[in-house]
């Protein structure tokens, strides 16, 4: 299995991050406006539509405050993706900013590529949006 990791500083304080994050369904809105355009809760899940128009059915698998760690899988996209989980997790920085880790594990391996493109351009749009945001 292919790990796809991303971190990122942002300025902006860890409970604010942690908001945004944890709004599971506002992703297109508080999170990442642009690289996701739109999103919608189907049950407990959401269907997201990204910038290229590819659309992806994504499934909260844990949503765990204490730690600031969000958990999702993806069960249906147009990568041809085998197998897909990623966590995100926000943790303090010095001089009240945020360390924001995206952790992707993808199948077939060969996907890892493909991701790792999406997940940088993804967490410079996560960047920009929540350091403007404070």
């Amino acid at each position: 299995m292919a790990s796809v990791r991303r971190e990122v500083l942002i300025a902006a304080p860890v409970d604010e991050v942690w908001a945004a994050l944890a709004d599971f369904g506002a992703v297109h809105e508080r999170l990442v406006p642009g690289f996701v355009v739109a999103c919608r809760l189907d049950g407990p899940d959401r269907v997201v539509t990204f910038f290229n128009g590819a659309v992806a059915r994504e499934v909260l698998v844990d949503s765990d405050a204490a730690a600031r760690r969000l958990v999702w899988t993806v069960t249906e996209s147009g990568l041809g993706l085998t197998h897909h989980n990623a966590s995100a997790q926000v943790f303090a920085a010095p001089g009240g900013g945020s360390r924001f880790v995206w952790i992707a594990d993808v199948l077939p391996h060969a996907a890892a590529v493909p991701v790792g493109r999406l997940m940088d351009r993804g967490i410079e749009v996560l960047r920009r949006t929540l350091s403007s945001a404070t």
